[in-house]
């Protein structure tokens, strides 16, 4: 019967996957990064103009995505949080948190699409400039704002897809712990010499007893 042995990868193959790693994380953070940024910025600009007609005549009215939805500027502080929260987890909680990432990006796409044809924002605001809980906007236009946001979406979503992909290639946050995620044992501070003056100024120094009282 014969024996079947694990082959080591190869340093061809390791450094491949160091590339991809570094490739990787690369294009996540520039494309989470700017993809938080752009929808953001899409839902403080005019997504929906109409005209209202009230007693004095046509009453020109705006709406900005924030007024339209605010789930797109919400999902991308939220994508934006998971991508630094990757490195500071590892294992099965990148997973998660890649995760999150990658629905925060979806959910983004999905409410801005949604909100690109919705006018009820701007219905609310004739009512209120009416005073006519009926009152309605007439001669919508939409503008691309929300494309932009649904763009930003896609970038997030692009991010979160690396992450669940190739994050287990990238580094985490350091701290007390080794990459193995062992804890770093603590160094004893060297005895102290009480015949030895420079010990006792080193102790004193260090914030210690050097009599050990």
């Amino acid at each position: 019967m014969g024996y079947v042995t694990a082959v080591p990868p190869s340093r061809s193959q390791a450094a491949g996957s160091t590339r991809a790693g570094r490739l990787s994380l690369a294009v996540a953070l520039l494309a989470g990064a700017l993809g938080a940024a752009v929808a953001l910025l899409a839902t403080r600009q005019r997504w929906v103009a109409g005209t209202a007609t009230v007693a004095g005549g046509d009453f020109p009215l705006t709406a900005k995505g924030s007024d339209v939805t605010g789930v797109p500027a919400a999902l991308a502080i939220v994508g934006l949080a998971a991508l630094v929260a990757v490195f500071a987890v590892r294992r099965a909680g990148r997973v998660v948190v890649a995760a999150l990432l990658a629905l925060a990006g979806a959910g983004t796409v999905a409410a801005a699409l949604f909100g690109a044809s919705d006018g009820s924002a701007l219905d609310e605001k004739a009512a209120e400039a009416s005073g006519d809980t009926s009152a309605s906007v007439d001669a919508l236009t939409h503008t691309a704002w929300p494309y932009v946001a649904a763009l930003g979406g896609v970038l997030l979503l692009l991010a979160g897809l690396l992450a669940l992909r190739y994050g287990r290639l990238w580094p985490a946050m350091s701290g007390r712990y080794e990459r193995d995620g062992v804890p770093r044992p603590r160094r004893k501070a060297p005895a102290v010499d009480p015949d030895r003056p420079e010990d006792l100024w080193k102790a004193l120094d260090r914030g210690e007893d050097p009599t050990g009282a």
